[in-house]
């Protein structure tokens, strides 16, 4: 096995151990003063203007036009002869499954009018933040595609990058200045975004003939 490889199956195997241990201690200990703390912190400066611009950033992840959106850019894919692309997105809906199967075993309330400012209210539970898995998970697989597919044109291939990049970016602070999530819904988000990354990456790759 070459020295990529093995890099790279010792940094899924750290997410997953991150991961695990970060659902363990929030299976036990569902409010923590440091997410409060973070909480407070984010929602310290607040304006009509930027719980809109905060809204915007979480609109792809809400239903249902979180699934309209991943069928909708698999569609373009798939019938702008980018077919394996197209399906490979499409799977990123999977993702749903896990997320609530997940929130169910850690059960976690979300925040609460009583430690911060709710701009949003939200149904299921709040451990890991479903918007901040499905964004890492959907807009990192768009990056590694605009990385790999040079017949798609430089300006668009930028573009999508550089809209991705900024989601994922943004997607936690939105999550807990709307007081939706706390920050360790997010980072647990985060962390299993990647884990589900790996295996998309992987089996993509594998079939291009692109892992040594």
């Amino acid at each position: 096995m070459s020295k990529k490889p093995r890099i790279l199956i010792l940094l899924l195997f750290i997410l997953i151990i991150s991961f695990t241990l970060l659902s363990a201690f929030i299976a036990k200990n569902h409010i923590f003063p440091f997410d409060i703390e973070v909480s407070l912190a984010v929602q310290k400066y607040q304006d009509k203007w930027l719980d809109k611009l905060m809204l915007a950033i979480s609109f792809f992840g809400e239903l249902p036009w979180s699934l309209i959106s991943v069928l909708v850019v698999a569609s373009i894919f798939y019938f702008n002869k980018y077919k394996r692309e197209g399906f490979f997105i499409s799977t990123t809906l999977f993702s749903g499954l896990i997320i609530l199967g997940i929130k169910n075993v850690i059960n976690r309330p979300r925040p609460t009018s009583f430690y911060v400012r709710l701009v949003e209210v939200n149904r299921f539970q709040s451990y890991p933040s479903g918007h901040v898995l499905s964004y890492v998970l959907f807009f990192g697989f768009l990056i590694v595609l605009m990385q790999n597919l040079k017949t798609i044109a430089l300006v668009w291939r930028n573009l999508i990058t550089g809209i991705s990049a900024f989601l994922i970016i943004t997607i936690a602070p939105s999550r807990i200045y709307l007081g939706a999530h706390w920050f360790t819904d997010t980072l647990g988000g985060f962390l299993l975004g990647l884990i589900c990354l790996f295996p998309l990456c992987y089996f993509y790759f594998k079939k291009t003939g692109n892992i040594d």
